[in-house]
């Protein structure tokens, strides 16, 4: 499983020095993302470097994981209660119910709500500093994150997430 690490730059030189010192290290191309002020992003950083600046996938997963357990505990309950007599296949049918509802509850929650980097850093990125994201196994990280920082200047940041986490 991949792990999600973040590093702080002062400016699109020395994200793009971070980016190839990662890539140096073994970091595939599609595991480095770029997080910056709008003004910063709109100007200089592509589009394929850009990090999802929403939490909507894991707000989704966990609004279908809870609205999946709400509907079978409620189909359950209905078919204890003898009067109804909803089948199991009933109960399963109202778990499916209650997760598509809980996850598009929760998509749309997730939807306005920034990532969790975004949160965490906000006073970084609103200072004009790039982050710059790197995700891997543990092991290439540790590897890399040295020479990320020697070839860059950029500054490791307290973040360390599973990226399934992170999404």
């Amino acid at each position: 499983m991949k792990i999600r690490h973040v590093f702080s730059t002062p400016d699109l030189d020395s994200a793009q020095a971070a980016v190839s010192a990662a890539r140096d290290a073994g970091v595939h191309n599609d595991d480095i993302l770029l997080i910056a002020r709008s003004d910063i992003e709109l100007e200089s950083i592509p589009n394929d470097r850009k990090e999802a600046d929403t939490d909507l996938m894991p707000a989704a997963l966990r609004g279908a994981g809870i609205g999946g357990a709400a509907g079978l505990a409620a189909g359950l309950a209905v078919v204890a209660a003898t009067p109804i007599a909803l089948t199991l296949a009933g109960a399963a049918a109202a778990a499916m119910a209650g997760a598509m509802v809980g996850c598009w509850a929760s998509a749309l929650v997730g939807s306005s709500l920034p990532d969790p980097i975004r949160r965490k850093f906000h006073d970084e990125i609103e200072a004009g500093r790039i982050l710059v994201v790197v995700d891997g196994s543990k092991e290439l990280l540790t590897a890399a994150e040295p020479r990320i920082v020697a070839q860059s200047g950029a500054t490791p940041l307290p973040f360390e997430a599973h990226k399934a986490a992170v999404a």
